[in-house]
């Protein structure tokens, strides 16, 4: 989820498209999971993006299983 942009600077946050991408889930889920509140993003006006550290942690968080 090392996003770069055109200037090879590190992007902070995600559009829904790119963190869907990313995440290997469809847009229509990421929805979901945005407006259940199961996901971190955050509220800009309108529009809505997704930083990356918190979603970073966010996957580390939901290991369920294989190591004990």
């Amino acid at each position: 989820m090392d996003r770069r942009s055109k200037g090879d600077s590190l992007r902070l946050l995600l559009t829904p498209r790119q963190a869907a991408e990313d995440l290997a889930i469809s847009p229509r889920k990421l929805w979901s999971m945005t407006a259940s509140g199961q996901i971190p993003h955050i509220r800009l006006g309108r529009c809505v993006r997704y930083p990356v550290d918190d979603l970073q942690r966010w996957i580390g968080e939901q290991n369920n299983g294989g190591n004990e």
